[in-house]
């Protein structure tokens, strides 16, 4: 039986896929591993959105091939965004590489490793590019994620066509998952014991629009929970211009849909916005985080913003800075811009790198001042925790209220008198701050 290890790179999406591959590779009999030295293949699932994805994949990619030379691996196979990019380049810069999966077939991996021949010529290695416009593959999957939690994706690809952005060339235009399959997947998700579902698609708003001719992200939520087992439905990359009323009514009124929202804006000026073609302007912005403060008490807000965009000098800079100042956003991803050969922005004048880093080095301190004020006036407080394991080198358990979303947010971590289950539920008061994570302890030993 060969051992594989597969390396999973980028977003929870492409997570997802590297889950489908890892349920293929067990029915077909194959035995897993985590560690790569004693694995006889090696798949890399890449990232290629920005330039550090790209440069963290070929990372992995080199790392890998070394072991080819040393050990026991055999072959190495790339698969994902930076596959379907630049796949030919690949097989011939890195004649390391024994075959390519993009991201249109998933379904391709066993074929890909019982085709791959270690010395062969790039045109005789395995490559396989299904259509990225088709309807999803619907494969099983190995979660590994959690426990207690999993990510479910409802749609593939976009159709939104941002100015600086690869997406859609690499992952297709926006497809959704018929409603019953992604209903019947978190019911089974469900029946295995994971407690919180994270809703994922580059652009969930627009959920149903193709398939159905009009928006059901809303009727998708409720019924993901009306789904017994399930207690937590957490929702990423809301588009800002579609977060529509029935939309925000749902979240207010559903009490298993936490009350945390990832609404990337990239910018605040209606220029840049325009330029990027983004959809909607500032000024939409800044009364839909009003709205949803009002709608929604107690919401926490998480953004992505992108320093040095064409278009941005001082003024648009400091609109963007004093817009974060006021709004005060909870959480926020912050990038600099990353030129993307075959996007419109790529051509266009923009800050080079230096500045655009010295930029969202500078956002970076506006929200440490907010995030810090956010920890402080949760001192006290009593919150429901989802326990993810014991963290020796802390000495403390570690988990996530609905206030910090796996991977992006950081933990709780606290002390409890008895011994607490991973993938369980704690009432934990928070009594302190911990190297910028927040510390508290159980108020009761068993789970809620």
């Amino acid at each position: 039986m060969s051992k594989v290890c597969l390396v999973s790179l980028g977003c929870a999406k492409n997570l997802i896929d590297s889950e489908q591959m890892l349920s293929l590779l067990d029915d077909a009999g194959f035995e897993l591993t985590d560690d790569p030295a004693e694995a006889d293949a090696a798949i890399v699932n890449t990232c290629a959105f920005i330039e550090s994805a790209k440069t963290e994949a070929i990372e992995n990619i080199l790392s890998l091939a070394e072991l080819k030379k040393t050990g026991s691996l055999k072959k190495l196979i790339v698969t994902g965004c930076l596959a379907q990019r630049y796949g030919e380049e690949l097989l011939r810069e890195m004649p390391e590489i024994d075959g390519l999966v993009g991201t249109g077939s998933v379904s391709e991996i066993i074929n890909a490793i019982n085709n791959a021949a270690p010395g062969a010529a790039p045109e005789a290695k395995p490559q396989y590019y299904g259509d990225i416009n088709a309807p999803l593959d619907e494969e099983g999957r190995v979660i590994s994620t959690g426990p207690g939690w999993a990510y479910i994706k409802i749609a593939e690809g976009c159709s939104n066509r941002c100015a600086y952005c690869v997406i859609p060339s690499i992952r297709g235009k926006y497809r959704s998952r018929p409603i019953e399959n992604i209903i019947s997947e978190a019911r089974a998700l469900a029946d295995t014991g994971i407690k919180e579902l994270i809703v994922v698609a580059q652009d969930p708003t627009l959920y149903g629009v193709d398939l159905y001719r009009e928006r059901k992200l809303s009727e998708l939520v409720r019924r993901l929970c009306a789904i017994d087992g399930i207690e937590w439905v957490r929702l990423h990359y809301l588009y800002p211009d579609a977060v529509d009323d029935e939309l925000i009514d749902t979240i207010a009124t559903e009490p298993k849909v936490l009350k945390y929202l990832d609404i990337p804006i990239q910018h605040i000026n209606n220029g840049i916005l325009k330029a990027m073609r983004r959809r909607g302007t500032g000024d939409d912005i800044r009364a839909l985080f009003i709205k949803l403060r009002q709608r929604i008490p107690g919401v926490v807000l998480r953004t992505s913003v992108i320093t040095g965009l064409p278009g941005e000098g001082e003024a648009e800079f400091e609109e963007l800075c004093e817009f974060l100042r006021e709004a005060r956003i909870e959480r926020a991803g912050v990038f600099p811009f990353s030129p993307e050969e075959g996007t419109d922005a790529y051509d266009m004048p923009h800050v080079d790198a230096d500045e655009a880093a010295r930029r969202a080095q500078l956002i970076g301190e506006i929200q440490e001042k907010v995030m810090e004020e956010y920890n402080a006036s949760r001192l006290g407080s009593t919150v429901r925790v989802l326990c993810e394991g014991f963290d020796s080198d802390v000495g403390l358990y570690a988990g996530r209220s609905f206030a910090e979303s796996p991977d992006v947010d950081g933990y709780i971590y606290f002390g409890s008198d008895a011994e607490c289950q991973a993938g369980e539920f704690y009432d934990v008061i928070i009594r302190g701050d911990l190297d910028g994570d927040l510390a508290g302890e159980v108020v009761v030993a068993e789970h809620a």
